[in-house]
């Protein structure tokens, strides 16, 4: 059975190095079905829930739900993930069914810092434990220098670089059959 892989990118801009990071992680994963999930979504507010969850917050809910494991590249927006992915955690966490229990999650991360975005997974793995996903603790994957670490083919210019993201996302990818 192909998997199904869910790519959360907390950027919007299509040239995020998260953006790359994020298919590159997808590349590193293998064969699979992947799903990249849409996070330009409303600001959430509770005057909006109350007509209605909008149609693309319930998509992300439901893809979510349906992926077999999920990959979340986080930027580090003033030392923290950014208010993009806060959103659509906020939104998502409205919605029914509880989408995220139990899945298989991997974060990774690029900045131009040298910290690679460290702060940004803390925050965003502190933001994602009341939702009780599967949340892979590591190799931790930090890309500083994000603007330099790829290549023309967007993949990671670092072997050592390389070599912690090829191991976790075998690791994902093992969650997918447990």
């Amino acid at each position: 059975m192909t998997p199904t892989l869910l790519g959360l990118c907390g950027s919007l801009r299509a040239a995020s190095t998260n953006r790359l990071l994020m298919h590159e992680a997808v590349r590193v994963f293998g064969a699979c079905r992947f799903v990249d999930g849409n996070l330009r979504l409303p600001l959430y507010d509770g005057d909006l829930e109350a007509a209605g969850i909008p149609p693309e917050v319930q998509t992300l809910a439901d893809q979510i739900a349906g992926a077999d494991a999920i990959v979340i590249a986080t930027p580090e927006y003033n030392k923290n993930l950014s208010g993009v992915l806060k959103n659509a955690l906020d939104w998502v966490s409205r919605t029914k069914g509880a989408p995220w229990r139990d899945k298989p999650v991997a974060i990774v991360s690029a900045a131009a810092g040298r910290a690679g975005g460290e702060r940004s997974q803390f925050s965003l793995r502190h933001c994602l434990t009341p939702f009780r996903p599967c949340l892979l603790p590591g190799p931790e994957v930090f890309i500083a220098n994000s603007g330099a670490a790829f290549d023309d083919q967007g993949q990671l210019k670092d072997e050592r670089s390389g070599k912690g993201l090829t191991e976790l996302m075998q690791l994902l990818r093992s969650k997918t059959t447990d």
